[in-house]
């Protein structure tokens, strides 16, 4: 039986610089392969910093950013689940709306509209963004669309814009909601 696939999307959130010892590295000791794509702006950072170099090493396929061309073969397997972690506000906003504006949003669009693949998203926010008046049907859109989203008072919104409160993002928790997925 070949390893699940995850395909993970990140986009520029906090958090996302331990995307790589934290979710990506555990996910491949637990039998996944992992396809990586990234929000433009994600991939800035982490062409910036080296991490799409690693993160390539480290899973064996390229990290996508840009969509392929006609005729081109996707350079990532099938996927089994998605996992958009960190997700910022942007992210979940164009995703319940459907908004496919870039590689990694297509992707998961297409997996919500097609309604076959478990998709998992962990909304990476602060409280600004989750008093706007927009927030609550955004999240209750991906709900109806079967999307799981990791949430709870201990981990999500972020009591002030901006500020980190000293809260670590609930990776065993994203974890096991991805292994789990494949089993649903």
């Amino acid at each position: 039986m070949a390893a699940p696939v995850l395909g993970l999307v990140g986009s520029a959130a906090g958090g996302l610089g331990k995307i790589l010892p934290k979710l990506i590295e555990p996910m491949i000791e637990r039998g996944w392969r992992v396809a990586v794509t990234l929000t433009p702006t994600a991939a800035t950072w982490f062409d910036a910093t080296g991490e799409i170099e690693k993160i390539e090493q480290i899973t064996g396929l390229p990290v996508r950013v840009k969509p392929r061309l006609p005729g081109e073969e996707s350079p990532h397997p099938k996927v089994d689940c998605y996992a958009v972690v960190p997700a910022t506000s942007n992210t979940v906003g164009k995703l319940a709306l459907g908004l496919a504006d870039n590689q990694a949003l297509t992707q998961v669009c297409e997996a919500i509209g097609g309604g076959t693949i478990p998709i998992v998203i962990f909304p990476r926010i602060n409280a600004a963004h989750a008093r706007h008046p927009s927030w609550d049907s955004h999240i209750a859109a991906l709900k109806r669309a079967g999307v799981h989203l990791v949430m709870g008072e201990d981990v999500w919104p972020l009591q002030e814009p901006r500020s980190e409160s000293g809260r670590q993002l609930p990776w065993d928790a994203i974890i096991d909601s991805i292994a789990s997925s494949v089993l649903r």
